[in-house]
């Protein structure tokens, strides 16, 4: 029994550290802050299985990650996801131009209602972070 909660710390605090790096330490320490103890358990799978489990594995570097991420987010029409996760694109390296190439290339195939919501959520963020003055200058 102690190896599995070993290996679930474990897990936890990788994908605690991910989670950080590509979400940023505010929005996941504020996440983990207001979480009661039913919010926790969503929490707790969400840092070990999504984050330390799956981002942590060698298989695909983080930008790729956050790419397709963005194109599953557009299918499945989760406009505050997406929000999230254009700013840990932006972390992982992916440019203005590569989101905008993801969610057209997701319009296409999923539709122009789920395409519209992705590519305002992403503009409101790309302005937000300045995204648009780094690309011209």
């Amino acid at each position: 029994m102690a190896d599995i909660k070993s290996e679930t710390q474990a897990l936890f605090d990788q994908g605690l550290n991910l989670r950080r790096e590509v979400l940023g330490a505010e929005y996941v320490d504020g996440s983990l802050a207001r979480a009661n103890d039913f919010m926790m358990a969503f929490q707790h799978i969400t840092t070990e299985w999504c984050w330390g489990y799956t981002w942590g594995r060698a298989g695909l570097e983080k930008k790729t990650r956050s790419m397709l991420n963005l194109a599953m987010l557009t299918a499945l029409n989760r406009p505050a996801e997406i929000k999230l996760h254009v700013k840990g694109a932006l972390n992982n390296g992916v440019t203005v131009e590569e989101i905008k190439e993801i969610l057209l290339q997701a319009t296409v195939y999923c539709g122009i209602p789920a395409g519209l919501d992705a590519f305002k959520v992403a503009n409101q963020v790309l302005e937000e972070e300045g995204a648009f003055k780094e690309q011209q200058a």
